[in-house]
């Protein structure tokens, strides 16, 4: 498999290239808006077709460059059927498949940061969103959070996962850029060394932390696949 991790500095945001080396088919998954020329001219550079732009949930912190991508290049949209975004072409589901090349991505649900959170599991590799980060995880404060559910959600479909399983988050604040889950069910400050639910809920209840800055920019452009100034439902 080919394999590009990219970072969007300005919300701290990292995009991933998966690609075919036969076919030559590729995603992009959390891609921004503001990268939309960087994504085409990699792509062109690495010759490669873009076939799908893949949603780890509805975002607060940034625009999506699915619409865009989608206009530009004739590549579909994937996000959760719950994430709230009805101009998605593809509304997965637990449990699905999203195939492209040899290459195949399973659906895993994660939600509790938002209701519409999916992992993305490829072979040795897991595309956690922000569900669960590198040392923390995703704020439950806001936009359907529930930190009960988000315990859960890590405990039952990331954590289960094979322990070298590598973790490719959808932020990282500290430049870091991959963990594992063996690392994280260890170590995570908010989940690790066997952390119980309950004290889960009470430090992420305790958090305190300013909006995310694009907010009312990115949600309901997010909930159109990045188009902006376009009315929600």
């Amino acid at each position: 498999m080919l394999f590009r991790q990219l970072f969007e500095p300005v919300s701290s945001t990292f995009t991933y290239l998966l690609a075919d080396p036969i076919t030559r088919e590729a995603v992009l998954i959390d891609p921004v808006v503001e990268e939309v020329d960087a994504y085409v001219g990699l792509l062109t550079e690495l010759g490669l077709t873009l076939v799908y732009t893949l949603e780890t949930h509805v975002h607060a912190d940034h625009v999506t460059a699915g619409a865009k991508l989608r206009d530009r290049l004739g590549s579909r949209t994937v996000v959760h059927a719950d994430g709230g975004a009805a101009c998605a072409d593809f509304p997965v589901h637990n449990g699905d498949h999203v195939r492209f090349g040899g290459i195949d991505l399973e659906v895993r649900e994660t939600p509790g940061h938002t209701n519409g959170c999916v992992a993305y599991v490829a072979g040795d590799r897991a595309f956690t969103g922000d569900a669960l980060l590198i040392g923390t995880c995703g704020r439950t404060d806001f936009q359907q959070g529930d930190a009960s559910r988000l315990y859960d959600s890590i405990h039952t479909q990331l954590f289960t996962l094979p322990p070298d399983t590598l973790v490719y988050p959808g932020h990282d604040y500290k430049g870091r850029t991959v963990s594992t889950i063996k690392e994280e069910i260890a170590t995570n400050a908010r989940l690790g060394g066997g952390k119980t639910r309950e004290a889960f809920v009470a430090l992420m209840g305790d958090l305190k932390l300013a909006p995310p800055k694009q907010l009312a920019r990115a949600v309901p452009a997010n909930q159109q696949c990045g188009r902006e100034g376009v009315p929600t439902a």
